[in-house]
Protein backbone atom coordinates (compact mmCIF):
# COMPACT_ATOMS: atom_id res chain seq x y z
CA UNK A 1 0.00 0.00 0.00
CA UNK A 2 1.28 3.42 -0.91
CA UNK A 3 1.53 5.72 2.12
CA UNK A 4 2.23 9.43 2.30
CA UNK A 5 5.52 10.77 3.63
CA UNK A 6 7.83 7.99 2.51
CA UNK A 7 11.52 8.95 2.47
CA UNK A 8 13.82 7.80 -0.31
CA UNK A 9 17.49 6.95 0.09
CA UNK A 10 17.44 5.69 3.67
CA UNK A 11 20.01 3.17 4.84
CA UNK A 12 18.97 -0.23 6.13
CA UNK A 13 19.77 0.91 9.67
CA UNK A 14 17.61 4.02 9.33
CA UNK A 15 14.73 1.99 7.93
CA UNK A 16 14.91 -0.50 10.80
CA UNK A 17 15.03 2.22 13.47
CA UNK A 18 12.05 4.10 12.04
CA UNK A 19 10.05 0.87 11.63
CA UNK A 20 10.77 -0.02 15.27
CA UNK A 21 9.59 3.40 16.44
CA UNK A 22 6.45 3.17 14.34
CA UNK A 23 5.63 -0.26 15.78
CA UNK A 24 6.24 1.07 19.29
CA UNK A 25 3.91 4.01 18.65
CA UNK A 26 1.14 1.79 17.28
CA UNK A 27 1.36 -0.65 20.19
CA UNK A 28 2.39 1.44 23.22
CA UNK A 29 1.42 5.04 22.49
CA UNK A 30 -1.78 5.39 20.49
CA UNK A 31 -3.84 3.01 22.68
CA UNK A 32 -2.89 4.91 25.88
CA UNK A 33 -2.45 8.52 24.75
CA UNK A 34 -6.08 9.59 25.27
CA UNK A 35 -6.21 8.43 28.88
CA UNK A 36 -2.83 9.94 29.77
CA UNK A 37 -3.67 13.19 28.02
CA UNK A 38 -6.99 13.58 29.82
CA UNK A 39 -5.25 13.05 33.17
CA UNK A 40 -2.35 15.33 32.18
CA UNK A 41 -0.20 12.48 33.49
CA UNK A 42 3.49 12.11 32.77
CA UNK A 43 3.88 9.06 30.46
CA UNK A 44 6.57 7.31 32.48
CA UNK A 45 5.96 3.87 30.97
CA UNK A 46 6.17 5.26 27.45
CA UNK A 47 9.34 7.18 28.31
CA UNK A 48 10.86 3.98 29.70
CA UNK A 49 10.05 2.30 26.39
CA UNK A 50 11.75 5.13 24.51
CA UNK A 51 14.84 4.63 26.66
CA UNK A 52 14.77 0.91 25.88
CA UNK A 53 14.70 1.74 22.16
CA UNK A 54 17.78 3.91 22.61
CA UNK A 55 16.02 7.10 21.49
CA UNK A 56 17.68 9.29 24.12
CA UNK A 57 21.05 8.48 22.58
CA UNK A 58 19.94 8.57 18.96
CA UNK A 59 22.18 11.47 17.83
CA UNK A 60 24.86 11.14 20.49
CA UNK A 61 28.13 9.79 19.02
CA UNK A 62 28.96 6.13 19.53
CA UNK A 63 32.12 7.16 21.39
CA UNK A 64 29.85 8.38 24.19
CA UNK A 65 27.49 5.40 24.15
CA UNK A 66 24.93 6.74 21.69
CA UNK A 67 23.73 5.42 18.34
CA UNK A 68 25.51 8.12 16.34
CA UNK A 69 22.58 8.62 13.98
CA UNK A 70 21.86 11.64 11.80
CA UNK A 71 19.47 14.54 12.26
CA UNK A 72 17.41 13.01 9.43
CA UNK A 73 16.95 9.78 11.39
CA UNK A 74 16.03 11.78 14.46
CA UNK A 75 13.49 13.90 12.53
CA UNK A 76 11.83 10.83 11.04
CA UNK A 77 11.61 9.22 14.49
CA UNK A 78 10.07 12.42 15.88
CA UNK A 79 7.54 12.36 13.05
CA UNK A 80 6.50 8.85 14.11
CA UNK A 81 6.35 9.76 17.81
CA UNK A 82 4.24 12.87 17.17
CA UNK A 83 1.92 10.81 15.02
CA UNK A 84 1.13 8.86 18.18
CA UNK A 85 1.12 11.73 20.69
CA UNK A 86 2.90 15.04 20.23
CA UNK A 87 3.83 15.32 23.92
CA UNK A 88 6.20 12.35 23.88
CA UNK A 89 8.21 13.91 21.07
CA UNK A 90 8.62 16.92 23.37
CA UNK A 91 10.22 14.69 25.98
CA UNK A 92 13.23 14.13 23.73
CA UNK A 93 13.35 17.46 21.86
CA UNK A 94 14.94 19.57 24.59
CA UNK A 95 17.15 16.60 25.52
CA UNK A 96 18.57 16.45 22.01
CA UNK A 97 19.07 20.18 21.70
CA UNK A 98 21.25 20.12 24.83
CA UNK A 99 23.09 16.98 23.70
CA UNK A 100 23.69 18.55 20.29
CA UNK A 101 24.99 21.77 21.86
CA UNK A 102 27.34 19.75 24.08
CA UNK A 103 28.54 17.72 21.10
CA UNK A 104 29.19 20.81 19.00
CA UNK A 105 30.36 23.34 21.59
CA UNK A 106 31.16 21.59 24.87
CA UNK A 107 34.63 21.15 26.29
CA UNK A 108 36.09 17.63 26.28
CA UNK A 109 35.46 17.45 30.01
CA UNK A 110 31.81 18.47 29.58
CA UNK A 111 31.29 15.90 26.83
CA UNK A 112 32.81 13.12 28.91
CA UNK A 113 30.82 14.16 31.96
CA UNK A 114 27.36 14.45 30.43
CA UNK A 115 26.99 12.70 27.06
CA UNK A 116 27.31 9.06 28.21
CA UNK A 117 24.61 9.56 30.85
CA UNK A 118 22.45 11.46 28.37
CA UNK A 119 22.77 8.62 25.86
CA UNK A 120 21.13 6.22 28.32
CA UNK A 121 18.56 8.76 29.49
CA UNK A 122 19.95 8.77 33.03
CA UNK A 123 20.59 12.49 32.56
CA UNK A 124 17.80 14.33 30.78
CA UNK A 125 18.30 17.69 29.14
CA UNK A 126 16.27 20.90 28.88
CA UNK A 127 17.16 24.36 27.62
CA UNK A 128 15.94 27.81 28.55
CA UNK A 129 16.00 31.14 26.72
CA UNK A 130 12.56 32.71 27.04
CA UNK A 131 11.54 35.01 29.89
CA UNK A 132 8.14 36.32 31.04
CA UNK A 133 8.39 39.74 29.37
CA UNK A 134 10.47 39.21 26.24
CA UNK A 135 8.87 36.48 24.10
CA UNK A 136 10.95 36.11 20.95
CA UNK A 137 13.20 39.11 21.72
CA UNK A 138 16.12 37.04 22.97
CA UNK A 139 18.47 40.02 22.95
CA UNK A 140 16.42 41.58 25.77
CA UNK A 141 16.95 38.83 28.35
CA UNK A 142 17.32 40.08 31.90
CA UNK A 143 18.54 37.00 33.74
CA UNK A 144 22.10 37.90 34.65
CA UNK A 145 25.22 36.09 35.80
CA UNK A 146 27.57 38.27 37.84
CA UNK A 147 31.15 37.16 38.44
CA UNK A 148 32.23 36.99 42.07
CA UNK A 149 35.74 37.81 43.41
CA UNK A 150 36.26 34.06 43.87
CA UNK A 151 35.70 33.44 40.15
CA UNK A 152 32.24 31.89 40.45
CA UNK A 153 29.00 33.39 39.09
CA UNK A 154 25.78 34.38 40.83
CA UNK A 155 22.74 34.00 38.59
CA UNK A 156 19.55 35.98 39.19
CA UNK A 157 16.39 36.18 37.12
CA UNK A 158 13.32 34.32 35.91
CA UNK A 159 12.93 32.00 32.93
CA UNK A 160 9.64 30.96 31.32
CA UNK A 161 8.24 28.12 29.19
CA UNK A 162 10.81 25.58 30.28
CA UNK A 163 9.78 22.27 28.68
CA UNK A 164 10.70 19.30 30.88
CA UNK A 165 11.47 21.78 33.65
CA UNK A 166 10.72 19.33 36.46
CA UNK A 167 11.81 16.06 34.84
CA UNK A 168 15.15 17.27 33.47
CA UNK A 169 18.40 17.07 35.40
CA UNK A 170 20.59 19.24 33.15
CA UNK A 171 19.43 22.62 31.82
CA UNK A 172 21.29 24.81 29.34
CA UNK A 173 20.38 28.39 30.33
CA UNK A 174 21.08 31.55 28.34
CA UNK A 175 21.91 34.53 30.58
CA UNK A 176 23.36 38.01 30.26
CA UNK A 177 27.01 38.50 31.21
CA UNK A 178 29.04 41.71 31.18
CA UNK A 179 31.45 41.15 28.30
CA UNK A 180 31.69 44.79 27.28
CA UNK A 181 30.65 43.89 23.73
CA UNK A 182 28.94 46.47 21.52
CA UNK A 183 26.03 44.14 20.62
CA UNK A 184 23.66 42.38 23.05
CA UNK A 185 24.24 39.00 21.40
CA UNK A 186 27.91 39.03 22.36
CA UNK A 187 27.04 39.66 25.99
CA UNK A 188 25.31 36.32 26.47
CA UNK A 189 26.60 33.10 27.96
CA UNK A 190 25.13 29.60 28.17
CA UNK A 191 25.47 27.88 31.54
CA UNK A 192 24.96 24.18 32.21
CA UNK A 193 22.82 23.88 35.33
CA UNK A 194 22.67 20.51 37.08
CA UNK A 195 19.68 19.87 39.33
CA UNK A 196 17.56 17.05 40.75
CA UNK A 197 14.11 16.39 39.30
CA UNK A 198 10.99 17.72 40.96
CA UNK A 199 9.38 21.00 41.99
CA UNK A 200 10.22 23.64 44.58
CA UNK A 201 13.68 24.87 45.53
CA UNK A 202 15.54 21.94 44.01
CA UNK A 203 18.99 23.33 44.90
CA UNK A 204 19.97 26.49 46.79
CA UNK A 205 19.04 29.51 44.70
CA UNK A 206 17.09 27.57 42.05
CA UNK A 207 13.32 27.06 42.17
CA UNK A 208 11.07 25.17 39.75
CA UNK A 209 7.49 26.30 40.53
CA UNK A 210 4.48 24.13 39.74
CA UNK A 211 3.55 22.92 36.29
CA UNK A 212 1.83 25.44 34.00
CA UNK A 213 -1.68 24.46 32.89
CA UNK A 214 -1.97 24.49 29.09
CA UNK A 215 -4.63 24.17 26.38
CA UNK A 216 -2.89 21.14 24.90
CA UNK A 217 0.56 19.57 24.95
CA UNK A 218 -0.50 17.72 28.09
CA UNK A 219 1.48 15.14 30.03
CA UNK A 220 4.77 16.97 29.62
CA UNK A 221 5.74 19.48 32.30
CA UNK A 222 6.17 23.12 31.27
CA UNK A 223 7.47 25.35 34.04
CA UNK A 224 9.15 28.55 35.09
CA UNK A 225 12.70 28.59 36.42
CA UNK A 226 13.65 31.14 39.07
CA UNK A 227 17.25 32.03 40.01
CA UNK A 228 17.98 33.79 43.29
CA UNK A 229 21.72 34.03 43.84
CA UNK A 230 22.23 30.60 42.29
CA UNK A 231 25.98 29.90 42.34
CA UNK A 232 27.56 28.48 39.19
CA UNK A 233 31.22 27.78 38.54
CA UNK A 234 33.31 28.71 35.52
CA UNK A 235 33.33 25.00 34.63
CA UNK A 236 29.57 25.23 34.07
CA UNK A 237 29.98 27.59 31.11
CA UNK A 238 29.21 25.74 27.88
CA UNK A 239 32.47 25.54 25.95
CA UNK A 240 34.37 27.21 28.79
CA UNK A 241 34.21 30.71 27.31
CA UNK A 242 31.73 33.47 28.09
CA UNK A 243 30.04 35.60 25.44
CA UNK A 244 29.27 32.75 23.00
CA UNK A 245 25.94 31.64 24.40
CA UNK A 246 23.65 33.25 21.84
CA UNK A 247 25.38 31.60 18.89
CA UNK A 248 25.52 28.23 20.67
CA UNK A 249 21.81 28.44 21.41
CA UNK A 250 20.91 29.46 17.85
CA UNK A 251 22.83 26.45 16.55
CA UNK A 252 20.75 24.26 18.85
CA UNK A 253 17.53 26.00 17.84
CA UNK A 254 18.11 25.00 14.21
CA UNK A 255 17.90 21.39 15.39
CA UNK A 256 14.84 22.31 17.44
CA UNK A 257 13.09 23.87 14.46
CA UNK A 258 13.60 20.72 12.42
CA UNK A 259 12.12 18.84 15.38
CA UNK A 260 9.02 21.06 15.55
CA UNK A 261 8.54 20.77 11.80
CA UNK A 262 8.78 16.98 12.08
CA UNK A 263 6.27 17.05 14.93
CA UNK A 264 3.90 19.05 12.73
CA UNK A 265 4.26 16.43 10.01
CA UNK A 266 3.49 13.66 12.50
CA UNK A 267 0.36 15.39 13.79
CA UNK A 268 -0.69 16.13 10.21
CA UNK A 269 -0.21 12.51 9.17
CA UNK A 270 -2.37 11.35 12.07
CA UNK A 271 -5.07 13.92 11.28
CA UNK A 272 -5.13 12.67 7.69
CA UNK A 273 -5.24 9.00 8.77
CA UNK A 274 -8.17 9.68 11.07
CA UNK A 275 -10.04 11.62 8.39
CA UNK A 276 -9.43 8.98 5.70
CA UNK A 277 -10.69 6.23 8.00
CA UNK A 278 -13.73 8.14 9.25
CA UNK A 279 -14.70 9.26 5.75
CA UNK A 280 -14.92 5.64 4.63
CA UNK A 281 -16.93 4.55 7.68
CA UNK A 282 -19.42 7.41 7.86
CA UNK A 283 -22.25 7.44 5.29
CA UNK A 284 -24.63 10.19 4.21
CA UNK A 285 -27.16 10.27 1.39
CA UNK A 286 -26.66 6.57 0.77
CA UNK A 287 -22.89 6.40 0.39
CA UNK A 288 -19.65 6.87 2.39
CA UNK A 289 -18.78 10.55 2.71
CA UNK A 290 -15.41 9.79 1.11
CA UNK A 291 -17.33 9.38 -2.15
CA UNK A 292 -18.67 12.93 -1.95
CA UNK A 293 -16.41 15.16 -4.03
CA UNK A 294 -16.11 17.86 -1.36
CA UNK A 295 -14.72 15.37 1.16
CA UNK A 296 -12.56 13.53 -1.39
CA UNK A 297 -10.99 16.80 -2.53
CA UNK A 298 -10.38 17.72 1.10
CA UNK A 299 -8.48 14.48 1.65
CA UNK A 300 -6.41 15.15 -1.46
CA UNK A 301 -5.50 18.62 -0.22
CA UNK A 302 -4.60 17.31 3.24
CA UNK A 303 -2.30 14.60 1.94
CA UNK A 304 -0.57 17.00 -0.46
CA UNK A 305 0.11 19.53 2.31
CA UNK A 306 1.54 16.92 4.66
CA UNK A 307 3.68 15.47 1.88
CA UNK A 308 5.08 18.91 0.99
CA UNK A 309 5.90 19.65 4.63
CA UNK A 310 7.58 16.26 5.04
CA UNK A 311 9.83 16.89 2.03
CA UNK A 312 10.91 20.25 3.47
CA UNK A 313 11.74 18.61 6.81
CA UNK A 314 13.84 15.98 5.05
CA UNK A 315 15.67 18.67 3.07
CA UNK A 316 16.41 20.77 6.17
CA UNK A 317 17.68 17.76 8.10
CA UNK A 318 19.90 16.57 5.26
CA UNK A 319 21.38 20.05 4.87
CA UNK A 320 22.32 20.14 8.55
CA UNK A 321 23.76 16.63 8.34
CA UNK A 322 25.93 17.65 5.38
CA UNK A 323 27.46 20.52 7.35
CA UNK A 324 25.77 23.18 5.25
CA UNK A 325 24.05 26.20 6.75
CA UNK A 326 20.38 25.32 7.20
CA UNK A 327 18.76 28.24 9.03
CA UNK A 328 16.81 29.19 5.89
CA UNK A 329 15.68 25.62 5.21
CA UNK A 330 14.85 24.98 8.87
CA UNK A 331 12.87 28.21 9.10
CA UNK A 332 10.94 27.40 5.93
CA UNK A 333 10.24 23.85 7.07
CA UNK A 334 9.07 24.95 10.51
CA UNK A 335 6.88 27.71 9.09
CA UNK A 336 5.24 25.65 6.36
CA UNK A 337 4.86 22.44 8.36
CA UNK A 338 3.26 24.14 11.37
CA UNK A 339 0.84 26.18 9.25
CA UNK A 340 -0.11 23.17 7.13
CA UNK A 341 -0.51 21.04 10.24
CA UNK A 342 -3.12 23.44 11.58
CA UNK A 343 -4.94 23.54 8.25
CA UNK A 344 -4.92 19.75 7.89
CA UNK A 345 -6.06 19.22 11.48
CA UNK A 346 -8.95 21.64 11.02
CA UNK A 347 -9.94 19.92 7.76
CA UNK A 348 -9.93 16.56 9.52
CA UNK A 349 -12.04 18.09 12.30
CA UNK A 350 -14.60 19.27 9.74
CA UNK A 351 -14.77 15.84 8.12
CA UNK A 352 -15.53 14.36 11.54
CA UNK A 353 -18.41 16.80 11.92
CA UNK A 354 -19.99 16.91 15.37
CA UNK A 355 -17.98 13.90 16.53
CA UNK A 356 -14.79 15.91 16.12
CA UNK A 357 -15.94 18.06 19.03
CA UNK A 358 -16.18 15.05 21.34
CA UNK A 359 -13.32 14.01 23.59
CA UNK A 360 -14.07 10.42 22.61
CA UNK A 361 -12.50 11.10 19.23
CA UNK A 362 -8.76 11.56 18.80
CA UNK A 363 -9.08 14.54 16.47
CA UNK A 364 -10.24 16.67 19.44
CA UNK A 365 -6.79 16.27 21.04
CA UNK A 366 -5.02 17.08 17.79
CA UNK A 367 -7.05 20.27 17.51
CA UNK A 368 -5.62 21.40 20.87
CA UNK A 369 -2.05 20.23 20.21
CA UNK A 370 -1.58 21.69 16.72
CA UNK A 371 -1.65 25.41 17.71
CA UNK A 372 1.43 24.94 19.88
CA UNK A 373 3.46 24.17 16.77
CA UNK A 374 2.72 27.67 15.44
CA UNK A 375 4.68 29.22 18.31
CA UNK A 376 7.17 26.56 19.49
CA UNK A 377 10.84 27.35 18.66
CA UNK A 378 9.80 30.71 17.23
CA UNK A 379 6.45 31.89 15.86
CA UNK A 380 5.56 31.83 12.18
CA UNK A 381 6.24 35.56 12.11
CA UNK A 382 9.76 35.02 13.46
CA UNK A 383 10.35 32.33 10.84
CA UNK A 384 9.23 34.71 8.08
CA UNK A 385 11.59 37.33 9.45
CA UNK A 386 14.49 34.85 9.33
CA UNK A 387 13.53 33.66 5.84
CA UNK A 388 13.18 37.17 4.40
CA UNK A 389 16.51 38.37 5.84
CA UNK A 390 18.36 35.42 4.35
CA UNK A 391 16.65 35.78 0.98
CA UNK A 392 17.33 39.52 0.76
CA UNK A 393 20.98 38.89 1.66
CA UNK A 394 21.28 36.26 -1.07
CA UNK A 395 19.39 38.32 -3.68
CA UNK A 396 20.83 41.72 -2.78
CA UNK A 397 21.20 44.06 -5.77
Amino acid sequence: MSRICQTLGLTESQTEIIAAVRAFVDKEVIPHAAELERADAYPQQIVDGMRHLGLFGLMIPEAYGGLGESLLTYALCVEELARGWMSISGVINTHFIVAYMLRQHGTDEQKQRYLPAMATGDVRGAFSMSEPELGSDVAAIRTRATRTPEGDYLINGQKMWLTNGATSSLVAVLVHTDEGADTPHRNMTAFLVEKPTGFGEVVPGLTIPGKLDKLGYKGIDTTEMIFDDYRASAADILGGTTGRGFYQMMDGIEVGRVNVAARACGVGIRAFELAARYAQQRSTFGKPIAEHQAVAFGLAEMATKVEAAHLMVVNAARLKDSGERNDLAAGMAKYLASEYCNEVTQQSFRIHGGYGYSKEYEIERLMRDAPFLLIGEGTSEIQKQIISKRLLADYRI
